[in-house]
């Protein structure tokens, strides 16, 4: 139990040799690998981090840009359906305008037919009372003329009424 205790010279070279190449051996086998892939391991999850923050910070990009796609578009159609109602008003107070106007000259026209039928027809009945008091007046005459002494007595009284006496 005292060997165990108080190693002997050789045990203890022997060991430390063995320790040494066993301590060689782990660092050529086995530490370089290890630390290999543990830095390759490392390397891509910095990788992968880092396309992960690139692709969080292009889907905020995008969604910036969507969202100002869709706010242009939003004006966008604003625009034209203010521009549409715009151009229906003004189609419509167009169609009144050109309604009123062409109302307009129909009743003009209207006023000057009524005006000029109505001339016509005073024209007319101005004729036609003018054939029948011509037409009155011939048969009254005729009735008083027909006798000779009644012609004479209206000569006469004519003769009397004139200024030319």
């Amino acid at each position: 139990m005292d060997a165990l205790l108080t190693p002997a010279f050789g045990t203890v070279v022997w060991s430390t040799i063995a320790f040494l190449v066993v301590l060689f051996l782990l660092r050529k086998m086995a530490w370089g690998p290890i630390l290999t892939a543990l830095k390759e391991r490392e390397e891509s999850i910095a990788s992968a981090l880092n396309e992960a923050d690139k692709a969080r910070s292009e889907m905020s990009s995008l969604q910036a840009d969507n969202e100002r796609l869709l706010q242009e578009a939003r004006v966008e159609r604003d625009s034209m359906l203010r521009e549409a109602r715009e151009m229906a008003d003004k189609l419509v107070a167009d169609a009144k305008g050109k309604a009123k106007e062409e109302t307009a000259r129909e009743v003009e026209s209207a006023r000057e037919a009524i005006a000029t039928e109505r001339k016509a027809a005073v024209a007319e009945l101005k004729s036609e009372v003018a054939k029948l008091s011509v037409s009155i007046a011939e048969q009254l005459i005729r009735a008083e003329l027909a006798d000779a002494g009644k012609q004479e007595a209206l000569v006469s009284k004519l003769m009397d009424e004139s200024p030319l006496k």
